[in-house]
């Protein structure tokens, strides 16, 4: 393997297997995880990529677990439908270092513009209070539950 392929293999996670130099095929291995992945480097590029981002189970259209499906259904409920969100099912050192980096040892995880906010509890208790509604301002985001109030 020629050292493009091995920078291929690392930052896509990908298997590159090849016949010869002109043809490869790209596999993707879902439990593979590359050895930056959960650097904290890495971890920060993530984070800062979105103004919302979702460390979870599974992916937004198919949560894995049902904390992860309380954090996507609360972002539906206020209108977010755009933001990040990397399956730590895939990536065993992503979810490893998502707990280093926040110092919070479960999964969900959300960060508003690269600011650590909490998991399930924390999004659930900024919901029912209100509070999650002016979080969503400071990003520009109109929440859509206060046009519901207005019907």
């Amino acid at each position: 393997m020629n050292f493009l392929c091995r920078k291929t293999f690392s930052t896509l996670g990908r298997r590159v297997v090849a016949q010869s130099q002109q043809q490869l095929w790209v596999r993707c291995m879902s439990n593979y995880s590359t050895a930056n992945s959960g650097s904290k480097e890495h971890i920060q590029e993530l984070i800062n990529k979105d103004d919302i981002v979702v460390f979870m189970k599974g992916v937004p259209e198919q949560p894995m677990c049902g904390f992860s499906n309380v954090v996507v259904q609360i972002l539906r409920m206020h209108g977010v439908e755009k933001f990040g969100s990397h399956n730590v099912l895939d990536d065993d050192s992503l979810r490893q270092g998502i707990k280093e980096f926040s110092n919070w040892p479960t999964i969900p995880q959300v960060y508003f513009k690269g600011e650590f906010l909490g998991g399930t509890d924390i999004m659930m208790e900024m919901h029912q209070n209100g509070e999650l509604i002016d979080e969503l301002k400071k990003l520009g985001i109109r929440s859509a539950l206060l046009d519901e109030e207005k019907e």
